[in-house]
Formats: structure tokens, C-alpha cells, sequence
């Protein structure tokens, strides 16, 4: 009897009724109860762990599994590798499964999931086919979906060549994780049409139930979206990716690490503009819980644009700890360093920064590929052409490129160090010589170093490689020119023995009528022959008049009304006013005409109307003796205004005052 007068078999009636109805806490209850009255009970103490499990108290389950650890043994292997990947603590999950006697199916389930998290994908995909080569239950579309995810993050993150495994994609999980293996494959297209053909098995899938509201089905459909956006981006769509991207957040969707992703994506396409959108996007990178959601790689890829939004904004002591902590991290990677670096240029701490460029390729030749050719550029910022030159040619990776050759040379030739760019063709010929004799590449290369040498005039030099070309080829007249020119002054006897390979010249000449060229369609210049005269000779005149004819007169245009029988006017080359019968225009017979002449001027009549004259013109009564003509003839004689002499000598007269123009210099 328990305390409280209730019977031990009571108590388990109730544990059984409630884990049936799914009420784990009040069957915690009624198994406190149990262990208060037996605190060995087996049974008890594994129920009481599943019923913290299925309440999701992790630790208080682990810390009964290592209290009563003896008593349990390894009856709890199952519950306690659970509880431990669930509180993040995978690698003692591993130790815990790897250490139980015995590896049931559900341990194996979860072997899988721990191996997946630490990112062991071969051994992880060889625990997923043989699950689902044994076993024959509901859950086989489950552990399909999980072999998917295990074949994408293999090409995502390996880039490892994959087996067709023969996977369905009935469900839109498993067609999702088939997209996200064509783009670790950089099948884009092909991806994203896959993601469209996932979104809407997802659509119809979800609308059969009538609980899930829209909002719901957008939620779910967010990790396609953010997905389809990478893919835009990846092909330079960037203004659709960030669309997608932004209709992602304004979800905000509870799994942290979508929205880290997608908020980092945001970032990289912002670069260094828009930085103040981007400093609210990086804390959702910060949220808790997405270093447990996310891979190394991508864990990686959001600490590098940290520190490169830090180094944008100007923040160089956040940049500096930021690269550093990334440097300790991950030692041989040069992206840290790579950072510091453009930090430092920034500062105009050139030197500094080719420094730890060196010290960095010191220390990890394998990674120092791109160190030195960042080296070199600094090098050539600084105007040390000659010290880019040797940290290029230290670069055996890259020594014997045809880009590295012409960069080598082109840097050469601008110092006007023609002997070392002849060394860079040297070294390079004997390379391809002994690796690839023949080939497109190294002919190529022979062809370039010929035509280098002749223009710098070392013909003597270029020998050797014309000889090379011509013996590969026989039948090229090119190099068999040059090759002769080039003997000519060095051994002419050689010269003219090679020159009796080149062809006559009857066979080099153009089987072209010169006649008819020049006569086509398309010839400039055409050539006029005299006509050949049989018979006898035709004047000397006529002659001259065949062979240079005289330019064409063109015929001009006659009037309308033209009459070839009649007498041209004579007066037809003078203006029309000043022609003998030109009366004017007649616009009106009783219409006043307004004279023509210097202005003031007046005539007849008109000038008694002029009351300008009243002043100076005599009174209107008649002078004794005068006649009445006289005054006609005083009026008909007036001078007009502009013509009158001043009154006054101009030496005696003043003038008027001028006023001053306006507008400055113009005069306006």
C-alpha cells in the first residue's frame, strides 16, 4: 500500500492509462509515487526516463540514468545517447552507441542521425542503405528521405562523385533533397525546376488537410524559397534572390538556421553597399542554437562575411579580432589572412600586409598559391615590377600557364628586361617539351617566343624555335621566311640553301585575270585603253579626243513657260525693280503711297501738314511782293532733316551727353 491508501497496482493502472493517452506528466506523478515505496524499481525508473523524454527534459532524464547507472546498465543505452544528441553532446552519443552490447534498429536510427551531425557521410549513408535493405516498416519513406539528405550533403560538401542510389521523389522532401544534390553537381536549371516540381507536391500535400492555414503552408514552403533564391544568385539574378530572400524573413520561420542562411546570403549580395541593412541581418547569424543547425562549411562562410561587413563599416579592431579568431580556427586557410590583408591596405600599411603574406606562405606552402599572386599585386600597386616577377615564378603551381608565361613576359618587356622574358619562353618550351612534345600548347608557345625574339632583333636567337616550327610543318611558307630572313644575317650560305625549299614563283602567283578585276563591279580605278587603229591613221585631233575626252557640261534647267522660238529679254540678268517696264506693285488706287527715300523726306503737299515746320517756315500771310508761288516753291525745296549743316561750326557747337550702354563689353 503506497502512502495515501492508494495500492501500488493502482498506480500502474494509472501510469499505463496515461502513457496511453499521452499524458506523461501526470504519469510522472504516479511513478514518484512507485519509487517512493521502491526506489530499485527497474521498471519504474525506465518509465519515469521515457516520461521525461516525451516531456522534453533532457537533462533530468540523464541525470536519473547516472544516478541509478548501475542499476539500469545498459538497458537505457537507447534513452541515453538520445537525451545526449538531443542536448547537443554528440560525441558522447557516438561513445554511448558504439559502447551498447547490442545495436537494435532504433540505436541504429540514431547512429545514423549522430553520424549525420558529425558529418561522417560515407559511414552515414552505409548505415541508411542497410536500414532500409533489412527492415520493412511505416517509416521506410523516412529513412529514404534521410539517405537523400546524406547524398546531397555529399555533393554539396565533398564534391565527392555520386552513385545513383535510385531514390523516389514521390514526396517533396525527397525531390528537394534531389535538387539540392544537382546544384552541389552545378546542374542549376535542372535544380531549380526541381524545386518548383517540390514546391508544388508540397502545395497539394498540405492543402488536404484542413487545419493548415496558408500561413502555414508559406512557412513550410520557405525552405524551397530561400533554396530557389541561391540558385538565382548563383546565376546572377540577384535582384529576384533577394526578393525571395526577404519574403523568407518576413516569415520568420522558427528554424534559426534557414533564417541564418538566407539572412547571410542577404549579405553577400549587399558587398559593401547597403551596409546598415546588413548589420540587422547578421544578429539573426547570432541567434542561439544555429552552430547545432548548420555545417562546418557554412558555419565558416558566415564568420568570413562577419569580418568582411566589420572591415566594410570601418570597424578595424572588430575585423582584426574577428580574422584572428578565424585564423586560429581554421590555420591553414588563407581567407583569414587574406582579410587582415585588405584591412591592412585600407590602412595604406602596404609593407605590413606583405609581411603576413610571406610569413603566411612560409608557413602553409600548400595554401600559398593565392598568397603570392596577392603578393605580387601588391607589389605592383607599390611600382616593384621586378619583385611581382619572383614571387610569380615561385609559384610551381602556376609556373608554366600560358597566363602566367604572358603576364611574365608582358612585366618583362615593360622593364625592358628582354633577356629574362626570353629565359620565362625558355624554361617554359623545355617544360612542354618534355611533358607534351607536339602538342597545341607547345607549338604555340614555340610560335610566340620566335615572334618575340624577331621583334626585339634577336634573330639569331629566334633560329632554333623557326627551325622547330618548320620542321613540324614543312609546307608553312611563313616560318620558312622568317626563318631565312634570320639566316641571312648570321649564315647566308644557309640562307640560300633553305630559300631553294620555297616555292617558284609561278606557283605562289595569283591565277587572277587583271582585265577582268578591273572592269568588276567593285574596282576603284578602272584603266582606259586607246583603241588600237587598223588601217590608216586618223587625224591627230581625233586621236587626242579618243584618248582624253572632255568632262561633260551638265544641261541646266529651263522655265516653265520657255518659248525656243522667241528673243530672250535682255534685261533679264538685272533686278526686277531696276528693268525698264517695271511698274511696281499696284496694291490700291486710292490707298495713300508712302514714299521711298531718306527718312524725314516729304514732297508736295505733304509738307504743309508737317507741324515740325511751323517754327521755321514763314508766316502764312504773304509777304508784300511776294506771289502765291513762291510759298509752293519755299515748300517743294525743303531739305530734308538728315541732310541739313548744323547751324554751328563743330567746334563752337557742344555735344549732347551720351549715355553710358548697358550690359557690359556686348553692348546690350
Amino acid at each position: 500500500m503506497a502512502s495515501g491508501g492508494v495500492s501500488v497496482p493502482s498506480l500502474w493502472t494509472e501510469v499505463n492509462r496515461c502513457g496511453q493517452n499521452g499524458d506523461f506528466t501526470r504519469a510522472l506523478k504516479a511513478l514518484t509515487k512507485i519509487l517512493h515505496e521502491n526506489r530499485d524499481d527497474v521498471t519504474a525508473l525506465h518509465c519515469k526516463i521515457v516520461c521525461l523524454v516525451q516531456n522534453g527534459s533532457f537533462k533530468e532524464a540523464l541525470n536519473v540514468m547516472n544516478t541509478h547507472s548501475k542499476l539500469l546498465g545498459s538497458d537505457v543505452a537507447f534513452e541515453k545517447a538520445y537525451c545526449e544528441y538531443r542536448l547537443n553532446r554528440v560525441d558522447s552519443a557516438l561513445k554511448t552507441i558504439e559502447a551498447a552490447p547490442e545495436q537494435t534498429d532504433k540505436l541504429k536510427e540514431l547512429y545514423g542521425q549522430v553520424l549525420y551531425r558529425l558529418e561522417r557521410y560515407d559511414d552515414c549513408k552505409s548505415v541508411y542503405t542497410d536500414l532500409i535493405r533489412n527492415s520493412q516498416d511505416e517509416y521506410e519513406e523516412e529513412r529514404k528521405t534521410n539517405l537523400a539528405a546524406v547524398v546531397a550533403s555529399m555533393s554539396q560538401w565533398e564534391e565527392a562523385p555520386l552513385e545513383d542510389l535510385g531514390l523516389p521523389e514521390s514526396t517533396y522532401e525527397l525531390c528537394y533533397n534531389a535538387a539540392c544534390t544537382l546544384i552541389g553537381q552545378g546542374q542549376l536549371t535542372e535544380a531549380l525546376n526541381k524545386l518548383r516540381q517540390a514546391e508544388e507536391l508540397c502545395r497539394v500535400s498540405l492543402a488536404d488537410d484542413s487545419d493548415v492555414t496558408e500561413e502555414d503552408i508559406e512557412s513550410e514552403l520557405a525552405v524551397i524559397h530561400s533554396q530557389m533564391a541561391y540558385i538565382m544568385q548563383l546565376q546572377g539574378r540577384t535582384d529576384d534572390a533577394l526578393q525571395l530572400y526577404n519574403q523568407v524573413i518576413k516569415l520568420k520561420p522558427s528554424d534559426v538556421g534557414l533564417l541564418a542562411v538566407t539572412a547571410n546570403n542577404i549579405i553577400t549580395i549587399n558587398k559593401d553597399q547597403n551596409v546598415f541593412d546588413s548589420k540587422k541581418k547578421v544578429k539573426l547569424t547570432n541567434a542561439e542554437g544555429v552552430e547545432y543547425k548548420l555545417a562546418k562549411k557554412q558555419l565558416q562562410a558566415i564568420d568570413f562575411n562577419k569580418a568582411l561587413l566589420a572591415m566594410y563599416t570601418n570597424q578595424a579592431d572588430q575585423c582584426r579580432k574577428l580574422s584572428s579568431s578565424l585564423q586560429s580556427q581554421n590555420p591553414g586557410h588563407p581567407r583569414p589572412v587574406l582579410i587582415q590583408v585588405a584591412q591592412l591596405c585600407r590602412e595604406k600599411q602596404h609593407s605590413r600586409a606583405i609581411e603576413l603574406l610571406q610569413q603566411f606562405s612560409d608557413q602553409h606552402p600548400e595554401s600559398a598559391s593565392g598568397i603570392k599572386l596577392t603578393m605580387a599585386q601588391l607589389y605592383l600597386i607599390q611600382g616593384h615590377v621586378t619583385k611581382a616577377c619572383d614571387v610569380l615564378r615561385s609559384i610551381e603551381e602556376f609556373k608554366h600557364k600560358s597566363g602566367m608565361i604572358s603576364a611574365l613576359v608582358t612585366m618583362y618587356s615593360h622593364e625592358e628586361d628582354i633577356d629574362s622574358a626570353i629565359e620565362i619562353f625558355k624554361q617554359a618550351i623545355e617544360h612542354y617539351q618534355s611533358e607534351q612534345p607536339g602538342s597545341a600548347a607547345h607549338l604555340a608557345l614555340v610560335r610566340e617566343a620566335a615572334n618575340f625574339k624577331l621583334k626585339y632583333g634577336r634573330k639569331k636567337e629566334a633560329i632554333s624555335d623557326l627551325e622547330q616550327l618548320w620542321k613540324q610543318n614543312t609546307n608553312d611558307i611563313h616560318t620558312l621566311a622568317q626563318l631565312i630572313s634570320a639566316y641571312s644575317l648570321v649564315d647566308t650560305d644557309k640562307a640560300k640553301s633553305l630559300s631553294k625549299h620555297l616555292p617558284s614563283a609561278d606557283t605562289m602567283a595569283l591565277n587572277v585575270d587583271v582585265d577582268e578585276l578591273e572592269n568588276s563591279h567593285g574596282a576603284n580605278y578602272v584603266r582606259k585603253k586607246a583603241a588600237k587603229v587598223t588601217g590608216e591613221n586618223l587625224p591627230k585631233e581625233q586621236i587626242q579626243g579618243e584618248i582624253k575626252k572632255k568632262k561633260k557640261k551638265k544641261r541646266g534647267k529651263l522655265p516653265k513657260n520657255y518659248d525656243p522660238t522667241g528673243t530672250p529679254d535682255p534685261e533679264r540678268w538685272m533686278p526686277m525693280k531696276e528693268r525698264s517696264y517695271y511698274r511696281g506693285k499696284k496694291k490700291g488706287k486710292k490707298k495713300e503711297q508712302i514714299g521711298k527715300g531718306t527718312q524725314g523726306a516729304m514732297a508736295g503737299a505733304s509738307a504743309e501738314l508737317d507741324a515740325s515746320k511751323t517754327a521755321s517756315s514763314p508766316p502764312t500771310s504773304p509777304r508784300p511782293g511776294s506771289a502765291s508761288s513762291s510759298s509752293t516753291a519755299a515748300a517743294s525745296n525743303v531739305v530734308p532733316p538728315r541732310q541739313q549743316k548744323p547751324a554751328a561750326s563743330g567746334a563752337t557747337r557742344k555735344k549732347a551727353p551720351q549715355k553710358k550702354k548697358k550690359g557690359g563689353k556686348g553692348g546690350w
